[in-house]
């Protein structure tokens, strides 16, 4: 009896700790030239049609091949419309936001979430009328206000509207001085963390990074944060004078490590990563992928996402 106790424990200990917290559905995964498959992830709760569209650098392509995958469900209108609640902007080149640009006229009344400088790049050079009209709340009149931007402070979380979901942004350096960032997206207790583009801190002379650790650390730790979404766009070959704010394999496990000093190996373990903006030149997301497979001393798992196809995270 005393053996089959134990044997019911470490089951439902297993079930526990494989229990999934977020859905994720890639709307595009790369990080330029395919016009149709550029970055854009939606995140919501499990089995909840409630979602935040981290980047949103194709969106109509992204949701139809989503529905044909049974990733979706509604119409292409419905999903845009009345399921995407709100969106993240990292920073503002066209591969992250021309999809919202393009999509705007039409689309929904809902929030745009970014750092203060993302949002003024949002208000000064797309929403004009030289560029297109203004949806937003904000900027140049005539005003739509379709959108509403919602600022992201330091350490301020805040609440994705119509769904479960909150999120706190950290600002990221992509070429120094230019200002990138990341979204820490939290479901009940647990969260799951966006990164926009990149450097590595040492190539950028930069302390984003590892101010960015030092803040989710803690919640590895705890095991409440197990999935990052991080980029890496050019593979090893690549000079470090033509990374332009960039990851490389090499220079995530660099990165990586750093998190492990704070976080020790075996949390580390219990982390995945989904590998975003993989630059689609030649061969380049092929070699990424082999490059981080096997060369994998932190024991990290690696998932590497298609468009329209559903990810299920702890």
């Amino acid at each position: 009896m005393k053996k089959i106790t134990v044997s019911l424990f470490a089951f439902f200990v297993h079930i526990a700790c494989q229990a999934q917290h977020f859905d994720v559905v890639p709307l595009g995964i790369y990080g330029g030239e395919q016009e149709d498959n550029l970055s854009a992830y939606l995140v919501g709760a499990p089995k909840d049609p409630a979602f935040l569209c981290l980047d949103a650098g194709t969106v109509n392509t992204g949701i139809r091949k989503a529905i044909q995958l049974n990733s979706l469900t509604g119409s292409e209108e419905t999903v845009l419309k009345d399921q995407i609640k709100g969106y993240f902007v990292s920073h503002g080149h066209l591969d992250h936001l021309a999809g919202l640009i393009i999509n705007s006229p039409a689309d929904s009344k809902k929030d745009i979430f970014g750092i203060a400088p993302v949002l003024q790049i949002l208000q000064n050079h797309y929403f004009i009328t030289d560029t297109w009209i203004n949806f937003a709340d904000q900027g140049q009149k005539p005003m739509l206000g379709k959108y509403h931007y919602n600022e992201l402070q330091e350490g301020k979380e805040l609440p994705v509207k119509q769904t479960p979901l909150f999120i706190k942004g950290y600002e990221l350096s992509h070429i120094n001085p230019y200002k990138s960032s990341a979204a820490l997206v939290r479901y009940n207790d647990h969260y799951l963390l966006y990164l926009g583009d990149t450097g590595a801190d040492r190539i950028e002379k930069s302390e984003q990074l590892n101010k960015l650790w030092e803040s989710v650390a803690p919640l590895i730790k705890k095991g409440q944060l197990h999935t990052l979404l991080i980029e890496v766009s050019f593979p090893n070959s690549q000079p470090e004078h033509l990374l332009f704010g960039h990851l490389t394999p090499n220079l995530l496990t660099e990165e990586m490590s750093k998190l492990k000093e704070k976080t020790g190996q075996k949390n580390l373990e219990n982390l995945t990563i989904v590998v975003t903006h993989r630059k689609p030149t030649k061969d380049n997301p092929e070699i990424i992928r082999k490059e981080l497979l096997e060369n994998n001393p932190l024991k990290i798992n690696y998932i590497f996402p298609e468009q329209g196809k559903k990810i299920s995270l702890p």
